[in-house]
């Protein structure tokens, strides 16, 4: 393996890394992420730490200022907003494009993963991973790898959102995501490329409205 490849893998394993310390709430907005102490804690040089951090900014989840060094990036709602609008408008599609190309098998999972769910209750932080799951197990037809890149990046970026987003749930709220996620699932198993996206858009909407009713989550 070459060197260049080495490094590349080093610094996706790094951003890996500094992103659960963001999801999980480790490393709060607009904390510092200084290069030589990141390098330190992980026992490797700062090279790979600073590839890492280029691709989080990327991501939407670290900015980067000069003379000032890398940050992680504020809860902002109008980036919420627009990226959410953008989940809105590529997530169906990707849905739409997947739904033909699912196995049995892959049905299967994708209404096991729904019950799951369901099972889970109000376990805000085991139902926030599994609903990213299932989502994604949802798209596992597609046959694009571009498309289903920006997904997973626009998911990235919505993560935090999300998180906070459940701060505001009582227990309906769960009630209504999971029914949702039956509608979600019926129209995959009996075939409805329209129905589906229909019910997605719905599904993302509603999250979008909630979190934009709610400014006082953003900071």
């Amino acid at each position: 393996m070459s060197e260049g490849v080495d490094l590349g893998y080093m610094g996706s394993h790094v951003a890996e890394k500094i992103r659960e310390m963001i999801f999980s709430g480790e490393l709060l907005p607009k904390a510092r992420i200084g290069q030589q102490s990141t390098a330190r804690l992980l026992g490797i040089s700062r090279i790979p730490v600073r590839e890492a951090l280029r691709q989080l900014e990327s991501e939407g989840l670290v900015v980067i200022l000069p003379n000032s060094g890398a940050r992680v990036a504020s809860l902002d709602l109008d980036e919420c907003i627009d990226t959410y609008k953008l989940r809105e408008r590529l997530e169906p599609l990707a849905l739409g494009e997947s739904i033909p190309h699912l196995t049995p098998v892959q049905i299967e999972d994708i209404v096991n993963r729904a019950e799951s769910l369901r099972a889970r209750g109000e376990d805000a932080l085991a139902w926030l991973h599994q609903d990213l799951e299932f989502h994604l197990a949802t798209y596992a037809g597609v046959p694009s790898q571009r498309l289903m890149s920006m997904i997973e990046g626009l998911w990235n970026t919505t993560h935090r959102y999300r998180r906070v987003l459940f701060t505001t749930f009582a227990p309906h709220d769960f009630e209504i995501a999971n029914y949702e996620h039956a509608l979600i699932c019926d129209a995959i198993v009996s075939g409805h490329v329209s129905r589906a996206e229909r019910q997605l858009i719905a599904h993302l909407e509603r999250s979008r409205i909630r979190l934009s009713e709610n400014p006082g989550l953003f900071f």
